[in-house]
């Protein structure tokens, strides 16, 4: 199955509770006026595109109007899909041109970073890249174990320690592997311990230092995984980790779980972080490049 295929599977949810609905809005009505707008207004902000960004979107709906660029009630889904996909932007590739480039990936636990991580890997080494893998998330046994299960699936080459172990000796230990071996990229695995943010910030501090002495030349991204199901609350968190990390991209999950699809409008309008990868399903080609056209006409199609 081609990824737009998965992608509109992913978003039947949020198409079906939300965007589908604006045909039936549609037909409600004989004309553009602004009953319509409101009731399109209510849909938006019931899909988690947020209030800010719904704001913005019928500001500009109600310009088409004014301006006399939007007549018909027909016009209205393409006047849409144009904002929407202005307001998204286009996605931005990773930046890896340095040998070993650098991912650190971040979020909390249960956001999907140990799937997204296997996932990605995956796509780098089918674009011919060699991957090592850091498993600095030491705080949980299991974060370990199912990395190392994600890196057997995907080829890519995983450095660990044991539990409890210091998670910046391990991304030291993945630096050392990674250059030996001539790696293209290290990605590494940290912990999402959010509700303590006092140590996890101090343990990112700590691997950034290690990653700023021994590859400070390389190319980094910094990735924080978000969980789409969790809605505004994925907002929340996005903006606690940035005072962790600087934050270059996001990756968002779990697309086929909810109706709360809008979330990637808001998270744009909000952070003004470009969202670099969609999963939308468990297997380990279930993650692509965010592509702002097909995300807007999986949402309507």
């Amino acid at each position: 199955m081609a990824f737009l295929d998965k992608l509109k599977a992913g978003l039947a949810k949020t198409k079906h509770a939300i965007f589908g609905q604006i045909d039936e809005v549609l037909k409600a009505f004989v004309k553009v006026d602004e009953d319509l707008l409101e009731e399109l207004e209510e849909l938006l902000i019931m899909s988690d595109v947020g209030v800010s960004a719904t704001e913005e979107i019928m500001e500009r709906l109600r310009d088409d109007v004014k301006s006399g660029r939007l007549k018909e009630k027909e016009q209205v889904i393409d006047a849409l899909k144009e904002i929407l996909e202005d307001m998204i932007g286009e996605g931005e590739e990773l930046k890896l041109t340095s040998v070993p480039s650098v991912i650190l990936v971040i979020g909390v636990n249960g956001a999907g970073k140990t799937t997204s991580i296997g996932k990605i890997s995956n796509r780098l080494i089918q674009k011919g890249k060699k991957v090592v893998v850091a498993a600095a998330d030491t705080f949980r046994a299991a974060a370990i174990d199912q990395l190392a299960v994600w890196c057997e699936r995907s080829g890519a080459e995983l450095v660990k320690q044991n539990e409890g172990s210091d998670p910046a000796a391990v991304v030291f230990d993945a630096i050392a592997c990674a250059k030996r071996k001539q790696a293209d990229v290290l990605i590494i695995d940290t912990a999402g311990r959010l509700h303590n943010k006092v140590n996890l910030m101090n343990e990112l501090a700590k691997i950034n230092r290690v990653i700023e002495r021994e590859l400070p030349e390389s190319d980094r991204e910094n990735l924080l995984v978000l969980d789409a199901t969790t809605g505004q609350n994925a907002i929340l968190q996005a903006k606690e980790f940035r005072h962790a990390a600087n934050i270059t991209g996001l990756v968002l999950n779990k697309l086929d779980g909810t109706a709360k699809g809008g979330i990637v409008i808001s998270i744009k309008k909000e952070l003004n972080i470009p969202v670099k990868f969609v999963g939308v399903g468990e297997k380990i080609d279930d993650m692509q490049e965010f592509d702002s056209k097909e995300f807007v006409q999986a949402l309507f199609e």
